[in-house]
């Protein structure tokens, strides 16, 4: 059996291509069918299918010719055509050894897994070999729909049929490397006879292993050598040793290994390919997109011609096409680096930050293979204005030639976080200033905004103004720039010269917009948002802007849901409006809505691991609780070597009452992720659930020795004394976290489990110890005074309160409270904190409604009514709203207005418990 699915880094050899040819010369029907297997044995499959053809003219019923037609046809890609012959095979009476493993790889190759596991599960074949290959087939099938247990039984039944199955032990391999372990995935491949069928792919496969796995050159390409002692004709491995050595710039070695196939193979797919990118090597791109171009028009569906054409493209400055050609190829086949890498790249190129931060691998913070994409991250979202995260990235990309600027910026950006600042700046500098390339300028710049250095950030974009002086890069960084420095003015200026050179540059727009929105101008700001979306209207950047700002300026959830709805018709394959507007709907308690549309984002995107994660969890939300842990697996299949969907798997479970399937999810979890604090704190719960504090307590002293100097664990550990009401115990377990780490949250519960233990007089010494050795702490005295607020202790409340604001003027929510308690107490200054707690706040219903309540206090009977009708508009489930409505109205004197209220919550019954005082206020109607 031909391998399923091939998993090499070049173009596989039944990818060749229709070629015009005459036929034989005899209308022999016996003689044309000899013609076509000869052709197929010398992989020329268009010949063949041509031949074929000219016999089912005469023949329609021969099964053989039926059976052979489907094998050239899947060699050249048509897979639909192939399942259609192969069925016709077996409805003409081929003999089901025959037909069904090859039906099956057809099936496999179209992605058709859960028919594959339907249908031929149970199937047993009469030969050994067509039913180790039929097992295998529906092992990969199993495993592409994410149910290893079942990849794995099928594997050992394919083996059980023919023990040196080499398909099988291949898979079984590639399986084990997925899983990382590269180590048992070599292992597995030495069992494969040398003589066997297989064993040139399994040399190949180990080529690949070696290479990027392990990072061995010398073996994978002795490796790759020892596939072509096998079988000197096997153009996968010939392939193998060109792109190694263009991978280690022998491109003169490489064009003379070339010579050899491009004459064995003239015109075919492969060749051409490596033609092409031995051209790109060399910087010869206008040769290499010539090359592409062939490629690409032979075979449309070859996702490594589509990832070569693209990056050709790319360098040659034509970023719709190459847009055009990377997305595809990733559309095909999502774990193509070089094409992802691209792809951001363009996204960056057009200011599409969203798609670029969508387009970035999922796994991209774990991963340690790929600096240049790492790198690229950290542009991203120094660009989108997250420089904490970007610094990141530029202090994760390493691993390449110490003598690559690149990595010289990796150990420079290194060295800054580990708080060698003036150090680590000069050495960006000096590599900035001799290098051509600005990652190092980007770096330092990003480094310099972080601390707040921005009279040198912007000397440094000055420096990289001159680098790339048609670019708006340093433009749009020099507006970031003076934001930082309050400088709206000036920012402002610096994104509309942006736009002066790329008029459609988003970024740019949507910080105008910003700033408009600042200047108390939201029509302004949305009339340029929409003319943003009138120039693109597939930009979805654009659109979740005017989402944004909507929701900003009080919009409520269903002019949001339609605004999403619109994104979602004017970019249908991109997945993050399907994904916004699922979440909407569920943040909203609207499970049904919410199934609906991630239904439809599956549809559309079956292999988009963000919206199965939503399906999943809107099907759980409605109580399908069978279909989630589908959703989920197959999220697993798609992620590996994530943690994320077996503790999704877990909470569906919890949801359906089922904890120790619960459990299982959650161990499986920290098979994957031993240190996954999530599934960690799922177990602690379920073993407290189950009344075992002690195993509970064991995972919390695992949390602790794992992260020694953060306070989870510690708080985990008084958590659970403090369920057992064991005070002194869970004040011990907080003491000691305290010792490692001054968390406000720790400092919290001690105080919280003393009052608990009625220790009254050492809790109130403990409160004024962490108030006088941490005086910059605001989350203490905001929790003593709501604590204080509790009790019904206004004047001392309000003392905390103010601490709060002395130390964060911007909180919000402190400036809501004393407003609030100024109120109550008569104090100077409610109203003005209010104002202030709306303005850093806006369009929050409980800040609104104390506001809308003190300006009914001040007589400001108008502003009041106003303010709070907003207030129920934005939260009309809320029926405490309601209730202040109808007290501002009373005051207001518009007691028709207030009545109807009143009506209203009295027919809502013990729905709301303050029917007493709705009483009361109708008796003073």
């Amino acid at each position: 059996m031909k391998p399923p699915i091939s998993r090499s880094l070049i173009p596989a050899a039944t990818l060749a291509v229709a070629l015009l040819v005459s036929a034989c010369g005899s209308d022999n029907p016996d003689a044309l069918l000899a013609s076509a297997q000869d052709y197929l044995s010398r992989n020329d499959a268009p010949a063949a299918i041509i031949q074929l053809k000219n016999v089912l003219k005469d023949r329609p019923d021969s099964a053989k010719a039926r059976l052979l037609l489907g094998q050239a046809l899947e060699v050249t890609g048509d897979i639909a055509g192939a399942e259609t012959e192969f069925r016709k095979a077996q409805d003409l009476g081929a003999a089901p050894d025959e037909v069904i493993p090859q039906l099956a790889q057809a099936l496999l190759l179209g992605r058709q897994y859960s028919k594959i596991t339907t249908d031929y599960d149970g199937q047993q074949l009469a030969s050994a070999p067509a039913q180790a290959s039929l097992k295998t087939i529906v092992a990969i099938a199993w495993l592409r729909q994410g149910q290893e247990d079942k990849f794995r039984a099928s594997i050992e039944e394919a083996l059980k049929a023919k023990a040196d199955h080499a398909p099988a032990l291949i898979e079984l391999a590639r399986a084990s490397a997925q899983r990382g372990d590269v180590e048992g995935a070599l292992a597995g491949l030495d069992k494969i006879p040398r003589q066997s069928a297989g064993a040139d792919e399994a040399l190949k496969l180990r080529g690949d292993l070696l290479l990027y796995g392990k990072r061995d050159m010398d073996a994978a390409m002795a490796a790759y050598r020892e596939a072509l002692q096998v079988n000197p004709s096997y153009l996968e491995g010939q392939a193998a040793v060109v792109q190694l050595l263009l991978l280690q710039g022998k491109t003169d070695a490489a064009a003379e290994t070339l010579q050899g196939l491009a004459k064995a193979a003239p015109g075919k797919p492969q060749t051409l390919y490596l033609q092409a990118m031995l051209a790109y090597a060399k910087n010869d791109l206008k040769v290499a997109q010539e090359h592409a171009q062939k490629l690409v028009s032979l075979t449309p569906e070859n996702f490594r011609a589509l990832e070569l054409a693209g990056m050709t493209e790319l360098r040659l400055g034509a970023n719709v096409q190459a847009e055009a050609l990377l997305a595809k190829a990733l559309q095909l086949e999502a774990g193509l680096p070089m094409a992802r890498r691209g792809l951001v790249t363009v996204y960056v190129r057009q200011g599409r930050l969203d798609k670029a931060m969508a387009a970035l691998p999922v796994d991209v913070e774990r991963s340690e293979r790929d600096p240049g994409m790492i790198a690229l991250a950290g542009q991203v979202y120094m660009l989108h204005g997250d420089v904490d995260r970007a610094q990141r990235y530029f202090a994760k990309a390493s691993s390449l030639d110490p003598k690559d600027p690149a990595k010289r910026t990796s150990l420079a950006v290194s060295r800054l976080a580990s708080g060698q600042g003036d150090a680590a700046l000069g050495e960006l500098q000096s590599i900035a200033a001799s290098d051509d390339g600005v990652v190092a300028d980007m770096a330092l710049i990003n480094a310099l905004l972080q601390e707040r250095k921005v009279d040198q950030a912007l000397k440094a974009i000055d420096a990289l103004e001159k680098k790339r002086p048609a670019d708006v890069l340093p433009v749009f960084l020099r507006g970031r720039a003076l934001l930082l420095k309050r400088d709206a003015a000036g920012a402002r200026k610096a994104m509309e010269r942006v736009l002066e050179i790329d008029p459609n540059y988003f970024p740019a727009v949507g910080v105008l917009a910003m700033l408009d929105n600042a200047d108390k101008r939201p029509d302004d700001a949305r009339a340029r948002l929409e003319a943003a979306i009138k120039r693109q209207p597939g930009n979805v950047q654009a659109h979740l802007a005017l989402v944004e700002l909507r929701q900003a300026n009080g919009a409520d959830k269903t002019e949001l849901a339609t605004l999403l709805r619109k994104v979602v018709e004017a970019a249908p394959s991109s997945p993050l409006p399907r994904l916004l507007l699922a979440e909407h709907h569920l943040r909203n308690s609207e499970p049904k809505d919410a199934l609906v549309v991630a239904q439809q984002g599956v549809s559309a995107l079956p292999d988009n691991v963000q919206l199965l994660d939503v399906l999943g969890r809107a099907q759980s939300a409605n109580g399908e609780h069978n279909q989630a842990q589908a959703s989920f697996n197959r999220m697993a299949a798609l992620q590996p070597q994530s943690s994320l969907p077996y503790l999704r798997m877990a909470s569906a479970h919890l949801i359906a009452g089922d904890r120790d399937a619960a459990s299982q999810n959650l161990r499986k979890a920290l098979e994957i992720d031993p240190n996954s604090l999530e599934a960690q704190q799922g177990q602690v719960s379920l073993a407290m659930a189950a009344q075992k504090p002690a195993d509970a307590l064991a995972i919390s002293r695992t949390v602790q020795k794992q992260r020694p100097k953060e306070q989870v664990g510690y708080m985990l550990e008084g958590e659970i004394h403090t369920a057992g009401k064991a005070w002194d115990k869970a004040a011990d377990a907080f003491r000691a976290g305290l010792k490692q780490v001054a968390s406000p949250e720790l400092a919290v519960r001690l105080h919280d489990v003393l009052l608990s233990a009625g220790k009254k007089p050492e809790a109130d010494r403990w409160a004024a110890e962490w108030l006088r050795t941490q005086p910059k702490d605001a989350a203490f005295p905001f929790y003593l005074g709501n604590r204080a607020l509790t009790l019904n202790e206004l004047p001392e409340s309000l003392r905390q309160f103010e601490r709060v604001v002395a130390i964060q003027p911007n909180n919000a929510a402190a400036l809501n409270n004393l407003a609030w308690l100024k109120g109550q107490l008569g104090r100077d200054g409610a109203l003005a904190d209010a104002e202030r707690a709306n303005a850093l706040a806006p369009n929050q219903p409980a800040f609104m409604d104390t506001w809308a309540m003190l300006l009914s206090a001040a007589n400001q009977h108008e502003r009041a009514v106003e303010m709070q009708k907003k207030v129920v508009q934005l939260q009309p489930q809320v029926l405490e709203f309601k209730l202040n409505l109808a007290k501002i109205q009373i005051k207001a004197g518009n007691k028709d207005a207030a009545r109807a209220l009143l009506d209203e919550l009295s027919a809502a019954g013990d729905r709301f418990s303050a029917q007493a005082e709705v009483d009361r206020l109708k008796k003073t109607l």
